[in-house]
């Protein structure tokens, strides 16, 4: 191919992805999924390696990187099958993300696969909203390990089952499970089109170009940073069932086109859920590697190959099971991305922004009869361009908020007040973005369960940047912890305040 062949079949890969989404978005049922945008979609080759992605999830997407090319061996594909898997140590995430993988015939060639993950509010477990403070992975709900969901284009009665057993509300998160199901069916159909322009071969000689140039983008950008070893280290407020200050430790040796990234010195796996499987921390190295590459570097395989990751098996960030990991994904993930960003700035100082709010926020409710799961904005870190960005999501996660009228359309919940929490920045050369403050008033009892972080350690600035302001949760105007199950009755108001990005550089008068 050449050059002006190869870029458009890598917008028409990616665009293959991105129809996936719009599917999956326009026939969703919850607003986890049809408003949050709480899903990824991807393309993978026959042997399980990453091929395309549009620009949804990085902790949906570096996983499933990571973990599909032990998945595929798994079963004997034919056309018409899907595989359901949710287990976190076994490709997965977390038990609330469902994956779906479908394959791509051309003829009798197995030629692809086509992949969606999601977050689903409802997945069984000890709390409505599946993200409970537990402290083994099966009181986190249903464990779906990698099984048919769909043979020859007919459901598995056995698999519909099991879900229909074990879930809240089995028809709410079946149609979700199914519209991931149509997700992948476009693309199938679009994957038969471009492997019907380009020819069987062409298409498989296209994705190993497609691979050898991000490979290639890949090396020239590790290149471009000095050789050396960076570490850097950062604590995990707590695991919310009595262990604090949890420490994560890396270290960077950059060694000419080559990056090794070692997590020992890691503290050891905890009670609590915050651990975090091995294919999670893996999405966290290549999200922060990946956007210190040219933006036109295709989000394939060979953009992974010079990078090598260590983490000591048992540790915070290699997790094994039956260790509670529900917060592992959400809130360790944005941390590894803390650390892994704080170790790189002494190496680029200029290219690396300071420590954003370093949390999703994670907010889950509900009932006997509904289930509701969001994330809440915060600041992002100011950098050498410029300020940071105000109440928005970053790093792992680009989720948008639940719009307030389809929140309450919903649920029997008032959103009293949504804001920008004003000076929550850390100041500097330039500034942090604030975060955001959102408050609920219940229309009925419920339970409610908080994940969240940096309520005991602020976002520490960079290059003598002020650190960012603490979140805060507060029940009926009392403070309560940053990982927390509670009842909550009728009239009662629930307040999160998120935390504000760090500044980079001395702050100077002007």
């Amino acid at each position: 191919m050449n050059p002006v062949q190869l870029s458009l079949f890598v917008s028409e890969s990616t665009a293959i992805c991105r129809e996936m989404g719009i599917t999956l978005k326009r026939v969703a049922l919850s607003p986890n999924i049809a408003d949050r945008l709480d899903f990824s979609c991807a393309l993978f080759s026959f042997e399980g390696e990453l091929l395309a992605q549009a620009a949804h999830i990085p902790v949906h997407l570096g996983s499933m990187a990571y973990a599909m090319k032990d998945l595929v061996p798994m079963f004997d594909w034919a056309p018409g099958d899907s595989v359901i898997v949710n287990d976190p140590y076994l490709g997965g995430t977390h038990l609330p993300d469902i994956t779906i993988i479908t394959p791509v015939f051309f003829g009798d060639t197995l030629a692809a696969f086509c992949a969606s993950r999601a977050h689903h509010a409802d997945i069984g477990g000890d709390t409505p909203g599946s993200m409970p403070l537990a402290s083994r992975l099966s009181d986190e709900g249903l464990i779906i390990a990698p099984q048919y969901i769909s043979r020859d284009g007919k459901l598995e009665p056995e698999t519909v089952g099991l879900l229909n057993e074990n879930l809240r509300t089995p028809d709410r998160t079946l149609g979700d499970i199914f519209s991931q199901i149509s997700a992948n069916k476009t693309g199938v159909k679009r994957t038969h089109r471009l492997i019907y322009k380009y020819g069987i071969d062409g298409f498989f000689n296209a994705t190993n170009e497609m691979s050898e140039y991000s490979e290639l983008l890949a090396r020239k950008t590790i290149k471009s940073i000095p050789n050396g070893v960076y570490s850097a280290t950062d604590v995990m407020d707590g695991d919310g069932l009595g262990h604090n200050d949890i420490t994560i430790s890396v270290s960077i040796t950059i060694d000419g086109e080559c990056a090794e990234v070692n997590f020992g010195g890691t503290a050891q796996s905890v009670s609590g859920n915050i651990n975090c499987p091995v294919s999670v921390t893996a999405a966290a190295v290549y999200y922060v590697f990946y956007t210190l590459m040219p933006r036109d570097t295709p989000a394939s395989y060979g953009s992974l190959k010079p990078i090598a990751i260590e983490a000591p098996k048992g540790c915070l960030v290699n997790a094994i099971a039956p260790s509670a990991c529900a917060a592992g994904n959400v809130e360790t993930s944005q941390r590894l991305v803390d650390v892994l960003l704080l170790a790189l700035s002494e190496a680029i100082p200029d290219r690396i922004p300071a420590s954003s709010q370093g949390t999703m926020n994670n907010l889950a409710m509900g009932n006997q009869y509904w289930n509701y799961y969001e994330t809440i904005g915060g600041g992002t870190g100011g950098h050498s361009v410029g300020d940071g960005l105000s109440g928005v999501q970053s790093h792992m996660t680009n989720t948008l908020n639940t719009p307030v009228e389809i929140f309450e359309k919903n649920f029997p919940v008032m959103v009293q007040s949504y804001a920008i929490r004003r000076n929550s920045h850390g100041r500097g050369l330039t500034n942090g973005g604030n975060g955001l403050v959102r408050e609920y008033r219940f229309e009925e009892p419920a339970q409610v369960t908080i994940l969240s972080e940096r309520r005991k350690n602020c976002p520490p600035g960079h290059h003598g940047g002020g650190d960012g302001t603490l979140g805060q949760n507060s029940l009926n105007g009392k403070v309560i912890p940053g990982k927390a199950t509670f009842q909550v009755e009728k009239f009662d108001v629930l307040k999160l305040e998120t935390p504000g990005g760090a500044g980079w550089g001395k702050f100077k008068n002007k």
